[in-house]
C-alpha cells in the first residue's frame, strides 16, 4: 500500500490545486522567492562550512604549538 502511495497523477492533482489556490499570476513570484531563499541558504551553508574548516585548522595549530611560517628562517 505504501509502495504505490504517490503516483504521477497525484502530482498532477497537487499541481492543479496549487494553481487554483494561488493563481497563475502569483506562481512565478513565489518560485522566484523560493529561488532567492535557496541561494541565500546555500551561501550561508557554505560560509558556515568554511568557518568550521578554519576553526579546525586553528585548533590543529594550537595542538602542535606551531604557527604558520614559524619554521621560516630570516
Amino acid at each position: 500500500m505504501i509502495r504505490n502511495a504517490l503516483q504521477p497523477w497525484h502530482l498532477l492533482v497537487v499541481l492543479l490545486v496549487v494553481v487554483v489556490l494561488f493563481g497563475s499570476k502569483k506562481l512565478p513570484d513565489a518560485a522566484r522567492s523560493v529561488g532567492k531563499s535557496l541561494r541565500i541558504l546555500k551561501s550561508e551553508t557554505k560560509a558556515l562550512r568554511e568557518e568550521d574548516a578554519q576553526r579546525e585548522q586553528g585548533q590543529g595549530r594550537e595542538q602542535t604549538g606551531r604557527r604558520p611560517g614559524a619554521d621560516v628562517t630570516s
